[in-house]
């Protein structure tokens, strides 16, 4: 029980989640991947189901710091069943395994600012990741990984669950255990995203985001401080483009409880936005929260 434990409180590290409205310019959601994000499991079958909820309280201005004017919210919910293998081989002295992600999402959105009152749901932009590397020491593990979100969700309505744009994303990022029984850690994850071209022509400026977690085990439990950091790194461009950046950043806790009896474990995550500026288009702002439930086979 202990080395599956050990295991599914790394599996974050492995890829990303589906394409929700907790950022307005990419495919990756800060804040689903929490504490040990850059270290990946033994080999092995795991399917990993994320529920996550984003409360979408305001929406800024395209450009500025300023809340739109009226009555505009929204929530996204969703459920990304990710399967991941990591197949025992080795590649450049890491574990080396593969991944795909097929999300399923809800969307609700009332911009009066805009005129934009849509509920929609669907299967969003599908991951495949053919590539996952994992390194482990005696105190530390690291993580390389390269994949691509395709366009293949639907995206005729503003709730729609595509993003119209495949992207390209890197992976990269360490965890340290401060005690010989890695009890206490510290954790770094990076993922840059390279947009392509909607059918339009635009291109959102590429992304970047940092997540990070401190955390301590308490006998079967863990418990952290999670936060993460999500820049975009370059200008838009194509028909309508600007100099604007969108960017965001949060403060959370998490909690990893096992439940033996079902073999699984449950990894839970509130992050509160503290701070976020406005890109190309109205910006949400709001809290998410994050049930993850792990499964090795």
């Amino acid at each position: 029980m202990k080395k599956t434990f050990a295991a599914t409180a790394l599996l974050a590290g492995l890829g990303s989640l589906a394409p929700l409205a907790a950022q307005a310019e990419g495919h990756y959601v800060p804040g689903v991947e929490g504490a040990q994000a850059a270290s990946v499991p033994p080999p092995g079958l795991y399917y990993l189901g994320y529920v996550v909820n984003y409360n979408i309280n305001s929406f800024r201005a395209p450009g500025s710091s300023t809340d739109l004017p009226g009555h505009n919210s929204g929530t996204v919910t969703a459920l990304a069943n990710r399967f991941v293998w990591m197949t025992g081989h080795k590649v450049l002295g890491a574990d080396y395994g593969v991944e795909a992600i097929v999300p399923l999402v809800r969307t609700s959105l009332t911009i009066n600012a805009a005129g934009i009152a849509d509920s929609r749901s669907g299967v969003g932009d599908v991951y495949v990741g053919p590539l996952v590397l994992g390194w482990h020491g005696a105190q530390w593990d690291a993580v390389a990984a390269a994949g691509m979100w395709l366009d293949s969700g639907n995206t005729d309505h503003p709730a729609s669950a595509g993003k119209g744009f495949k992207s390209t994303m890197l992976t990269g990022g360490a965890t340290y255990y401060f005690d010989a029984a890695k009890t206490i850690s510290g954790s770094a994850l990076m993922r840059f995203e390279r947009h392509g071209k909607n059918d339009s022509g635009f291109r959102h400026g590429n992304q970047a985001t940092v997540e990070w977690g401190l955390a301590k085990v308490f006998g079967p439990v863990q418990a952290g401080v999670v936060g993460y950091s999500q820049w975009q790194a370059s200008n838009d461009s194509g028909p309508g483009a600007s100099a604007d950046k969108s960017s965001r950043h949060a403060l959370g806790a998490e909690l990893v409880y096992p439940i033996a009896a079902a073999g699984v474990f449950l990894k839970g995550a509130v992050y509160k936005e503290f701070r976020a500026e406005a890109g190309t288009g109205p910006q949400p702002k709001g809290n998410l929260v994050r049930l993850t439930m792990v499964k090795a086979f």
